[in-house]
């Protein structure tokens, strides 16, 4: 039942910010920019774990992770100067995330 609502909330939230980005584009990007997923993330991994300290090193890890994933959004700078189409700045989105991970991964490697 947990799940259910966890996937109806996410679902929720994506579906309302996608409708939103037809409507008011500005405000759809600022609520998708909040950290709404990390709020309720860590709500919930509390909840099913009662381990703070774990929760820390979540939040820690979600801290690092954010500007790594920003950089998602750097290729579709790149049009402006050179024309480039959308598919070719969203799969150049995809390979930064990538090594955005990659990146993570070398600061969290244990």
């Amino acid at each position: 039942m947990v799940s259910l609502l966890k996937v109806i909330i996410a679902a929720g939230l994506i579906s309302f910010s996608s409708w939103l980005s037809v409507k008011k584009p500005v405000l759809a990007g600022f609520i998708v920019a909040l950290p709404l997923t990390s709020v309720l993330a860590i709500l919930f991994s509390y909840w099913h774990t009662n381990n703070y300290q774990q929760v820390q090193i979540f939040a820690k890890s979600i801290l690092v992770a954010v500007p790594l994933s920003l950089l998602f959004f750097v290729p579709f700078l790149i049009p402006i100067k050179w024309n480039q189409s959308f598919f070719v700045s969203f799969f150049l989105g995809i390979v930064f995330i990538f090594i955005g991970y990659f990146i993570h991964k070398y600061f969290f490697a244990s």
